[in-house]
């Protein structure tokens, strides 16, 4: 079975560890803008800035800075800041799975995420002790799907592409890592991940 080489589980964050459970502050405020649905996100994530800064070219502050010039709400910005990201949360019963399968296998994290995403990790999602490592796209230069950013990870944690596991919920992540010959699982609302990770043989 898969799950006897399997020795490291690699987990995402954003859509898969923390979700946007309720995503009415940010729609309020795209229609507040006439951004339209999806606009507050296509600004923060898929903007060339926004892209830029989860590839390290500019720091996160810097995104924010050009976000605040992009939808001039003056002394409300502020606001529309913490509201973005207010419907966030972080999956409780998945941290728990996590610490369920260690110390027998590693845990990891890739993200493609700003600078931002240690500090995010320590004050805002106190998790980063649940993992051996943790790989941002800022500080890699790198972003998924781009297969360098697997290999660097599974480098680091000293383990070959068929004794890994990697769980993200965007499709071209998850091939990305299955072209590599990692085990892939796309994480979805519905997706029952315990079950899925003992179907590979892990046991925990």
């Amino acid at each position: 079975m898969a799950g006897n080489h399997i020795r490291a589980v690699i987990f995402d964050v954003g859509g898969v560890l923390v979700r946007t459970f309720d995503r009415g502050p940010r729609a309020a405020w795209e229609e507040r803008l006439g951004l339209g649905p999806g606009g507050a996100d296509e600004l923060v994530f898929h903007s060339t800035m926004g892209q830029a800064a989860q590839r390290g070219e500019v720091t996160n502050d810097a995104l924010w800075s050009w976000i605040e010039q992009q939808v001039d709400l003056g002394d409300a910005f502020a606001d529309f800041r913490r509201d973005f990201w207010i419907g966030d949360r972080l999956d409780e019963a998945l941290v728990a799975l996590i610490r369920s399968l260690r110390p027998r296998y590693q845990t990891a994290i890739i993200s493609n995420a700003t600078d931002a995403l240690l500090r995010s990790l320590t004050a805002d999602y106190p998790i980063v002790a649940d993992f051996d490592l943790i790989v941002g796209s800022a500080a890699e230069g790198i972003m998924k799907p781009d297969p360098r950013i697997y290999r660097n990870t599974l480098q680091r944690l000293g383990r070959k592409p068929d004794q890994a596991v990697f769980i993200d919920d965007a499709p071209a992540n998850v091939a990305a890592a299955q072209a590599l010959g990692m085990q892939a699982i796309r994480f979805t609302q519905n997706t029952d991940l315990a079950a899925e990770l003992r179907a590979l043989g892990l046991v925990f």
